[in-house]
């Protein structure tokens, strides 16, 4: 009986000194994401981004002070949430990595790009210690990074994440925007094209018709949208190399009669389609002033509604959401934004498929790619020099999945590295540091970081 009481109590003391031994968790510290950030005169707003390191087990309360330099709050400037004394209070959700606040200009106030904030993190919750990246100076007036880190904020859904992500390098910026909160595309360049959502793995087929309000479930098959997991073609979604030639939905005709009408599932991926009660109907045509005039209403609906889009050259596109029959803010300017991380209906072999993190260059607004592997030479060592022996690419299609694996070693692919031409001609190297568990990483928030290799003229 003995023996047994001693094996018991050594079992016993032996789990408590394994437990004691156990390394404690390293700090959960609270960054901005970067320690300077701008906006120029021709963007409105600002969108200012904390990260944790890891994701937090409870609700944290965040504090930030706001300090001034040129601007009044209220007057040439709001923040949103709206700060009170001097102070912007923000919430990080339990399971969250990250929060962000916008910084709002006032319509029709002139500044003359001298003007700045000074935020600070004052707070954070009891569990949290507040990190080396405790300040950040948001300048109203552009400025160029010479390198920065940045925590990508997708969102909730791990592998689906919620938000497409648009990265201004030389900005240290990031903007995160809904997956879904747009459906539809207007090209804002010479020619005259609509684009569907492809990180929504939105489908379309097109219907013989040309009045909308003649068509009805009755005029197509619903099973000609399903996409992904086996099913669809390449011809129901656009192409994911950005050749605007090969939308989905034809070039917008300067005769009427030739603009059919097509019917859209705006969320697939999954090889099932909506109910039909839940697809769109959508016609296009131009107008005479050059702008687009969208027609939408369900399926089932006899009739339709009216939008008006007009050509805005500033961007590469505008987006309408069917939910507001409105215009929605999706892509930053087409010079202030470089790549885009998202989720996206994509391909393997010869059968469509929706991704997780693909990475997309802005080939619209000449932002140019290249991959560099490090036996080559290390990212480190990358300089200016190095710059003659690289070739750089204009395709949207570039980066893609290659900076990650999720098969085999799982993690951020270490032997490579990319560099990145802006439409200002700034050069800049940038390598992808986690994005998922095996890594060290959180998924849906994927860790970089860059550095200028040589500035535009």
């Amino acid at each position: 009986m003995k023996k047994l009481l001693y094996l018991v109590l050594g079992t016993v003391l032996s789990l408590g000194a394994c437990k004691k031994s156990d390394p404690p968790l390293p700090d959960n510290t609270l960054n901005f994401s970067a320690s300077a950030q701008g906006f120029d005169a021709a963007s409105t707003s600002a969108t200012v981004t904390l990260n944790l390191s890891r994701a937090t087990n409870v609700a944290i309360p965040v504090s930030i002070s706001l300090a001034t330099s040129g601007v009044t709050y209220g007057t040439e400037f709001t923040t949103d949430p709206a700060a009170t004394n001097g102070t912007i209070t923000l919430t990080i959700p339990a399971g969250g990595t990250s929060a962000s606040f916008k910084v709002n200009k006032a319509a029709g106030v002139f500044l003359n790009g001298n003007e700045y904030l000074n935020l600070t993190l004052k707070s954070a919750g009891s569990s949290i210690v507040l990190g080396t990246t405790n300040a950040l100076k948001l300048s109203f007036a552009a400025i160029t990074s010479t390198g920065s880190s940045l925590t990508l904020n997708g969102g909730d859904g791990g592998a689906a994440a919620v938000n497409s992500v648009f990265v201004d390098l030389s900005a240290n910026s990031q903007t995160s925007v809904l997956r879904s909160s747009w459906d539809l595309g207007f090209y804002n360049g010479d020619d005259f094209r609509v684009i569907l959502n492809n990180s929504a793995a939105a489908s379309v087929v097109a219907v013989n018709k040309t009045d909308i309000n003649t068509v009805s479930a009755s005029d197509i098959n619903l099973a000609d949208l399903e996409l992904g997991f086996g099913k669809g073609t390449f011809t129901i979604y656009d192409d994911v190399n950005g050749d605007l030639t090969k939308t989905a939905i034809p070039q917008i005709s300067a005769t009427d009669a030739s603009n059919k009408v097509y019917v859209i599932n705006r969320a697939g991926g999954s090889g099932t389609t909506a109910a039909a009660a839940d697809l769109i109907k959508i016609r296009v045509l131009r107008t005479t002033a050059g702008a687009y005039t969208l027609q939408y209403a369900r399926l089932n609906e006899t009739t339709f509604k009216t939008v008006t889009i007009t050509k805005n050259p500033a961007y590469n596109f505008n987006f309408i959401s069917f939910d507001t029959g409105a215009a929605v803010n999706v892509e930053p300017a087409k010079d202030h934004w470089d790549i885009e991380w998202t989720y996206s209906i994509y391909y393997t072999g010869t059968t469509p498929y929706a991704f997780s993190d693909l990475v997309f260059s802005n080939y619209l607004g000449n932002v140019q790619t290249a991959e560099v592997l490090t036996s080559s030479v290390t990212y480190d060592a990358f300089a200016e020099a190095n710059l003659t022996a690289i070739t750089l690419l204009p395709g949207r299609n570039t980066i893609s999945s290659n900076w990650r694996a999720t098969t085999g070693t799982i993690g951020v692919k270490t032997d490579r590295f990319y560099i990145i031409k802006d439409a200002a001609g700034n050069i800049y190297k940038l390598k992808f540091i986690s994005f998922i568990t095996q890594d060290g990483g959180t998924r849906g928030y994927p860790k970089i970081q860059y550095a200028l290799v040589k500035k535009g003229a």
